[in-house]
């Protein structure tokens, strides 16, 4: 049982002669307090919600069978950007194809944040319904990570693509051999 007592030792002073009766000392009981407290944490910490980890929706591909041949989509030029990721935080971007880039989409260095990728990105994502008369037909951009890029770049550039609102993206892991060059040129 819990219990409060008041400091009271009753009695007067020594050597008084009066004789004074000893005074019980008042006592609260805090039993119920407790129990109180105690229901109340409970119920709080049953009707909380606890943060939800936060993650990125990302779309993969269903299983496919063996048998079946894969079959090349073809993508107007006009839409596409290609980010090629090098080792060292290293960046490779170009609009359209290679071989013929659409007019300022030559490839070109670029660094991850907002005054890098993230400026192209949204520079292209306003300019490309523009030049296709369609909105729905927005921006796609193909991301392949090189052997020597780390996750954190992968990861680095899927959030530029979040913040940016690209509609459309891929990661893909087939680096052709002009692009191979360019990776090669790039990580010198």
């Amino acid at each position: 049982m819990a219990e409060l007592n008041t400091g009271d030792s009753g009695g007067g002073k020594k050597g008084s002669k009066k004789v004074r009766s000893k005074k019980s000392n008042a006592k609260v009981d805090l039993t119920a307090m407790v129990d109180l407290a105690f229901l109340l944490i409970t119920f709080f910490m049953l009707t909380t919600s606890l943060s939800k980890p936060q993650s990125m929706d990302l779309g993969l591909p269903d299983k496919e069978d063996k048998d079946t041949p894969e079959k090349d989509i073809k993508v107007d030029q006009r839409r596409t950007v290609t980010i090629i990721m090098g080792k060292d935080n290293k960046i490779k971007w170009f609009h359209g194809l290679l071989e013929s880039p659409e007019p300022g989409g030559a490839p070109t260095d670029a660094v991850y944040g907002k005054n890098g990728i993230r400026k192209e990105i949204l520079k292209r994502v306003a300019s490309i319904p523009q030049v296709t008369g369609d909105k729905k037909k927005g921006m796609i951009v193909i991301i392949k990570p090189t052997k020597k890029a780390t996750y954190r770049n992968l990861v680095d550039i899927l959030d530029e693509m979040a913040i940016c609102d690209v509609p459309t993206y891929a990661i893909v892991n087939d680096i052709t051999p002009e692009e191979q060059k360019l990776v090669d040129a790039m990580n010198k």
